[in-house]
């Protein structure tokens, strides 16, 4: 139990950071306002806000920030064996999309729980929804509504790639974050 609470802790505290704005950052910039104001002037469209970021123009829903799109795009959280605990580089992409289903209270998500094949079909499948529910806690952290959430355990019945190699089991281990409306 208490292991949980330090994961959540941790969690939280990640989630926090990576919400931090304004400051500057090691190269002498200036932080995350100042990169929107850098990017160009943004303006409202139905919604979206554009601007112009690079040689590219990015587009933006109210209310979230630039570069979520890109984060938003990555919808596989990866595990290391074994463990529910979520690695520390997902918690930039958990946090765009916890910004996102705080913007569209309308979206739901379904997080689907997986596991490699190593171990017995029972162990796997609560492998599968321990995970399910690590990233459902790390979303509930920041904001998003449970009733925006449901999860569901394949254990190791769904499998994205085939094989008993190690390059497999670690594409296997993961919860593959599933939108609706």
């Amino acid at each position: 139990m208490s292991r949980k609470l330090l994961i959540l802790l941790a969690m939280a505290v990640f989630a926090l950071a990576a919400c931090s704005k304004g400051g500057t950052k090691p190269d002498g910039t200036e932080g995350a306002e100042g990169d929107a104001a850098a990017a160009g002037d943004y303006s409202s469209q139905s919604g979206l806000e554009t601007g112009t970021v690079g040689q590219g123009t990015e587009y933006v829903e109210a209310g979230m920030e630039p570069g979520d799109d890109a984060l938003i795009a990555e919808t596989v959280i990866y595990f290391d064996f074994d463990t529910a605990r979520i690695r520390t580089e997902y918690s930039e992409v958990l946090a765009a999309h916890a910004r996102r289903l705080g913007v569209k209270s309308d979206l739901a998500v379904r997080l689907e729980g997986h596991a490699d094949e190593r171990g017995s079909r029972e162990y796997n499948i609560g492998l599968g929804e321990s995970r399910a529910q690590a990233v459902r806690q790390a979303l509930m952290l920041q904001g998003v509504s449970a009733t925006q959430i449901t999860t569901v355990s394949y254990g190791e019945e769904r499998p994205a790639v085939t094989g008993s190699s190690e390059e497999a089991w670690e594409r296997n281990r993961r919860v593959e974050i599933v939108y609706s409306e």
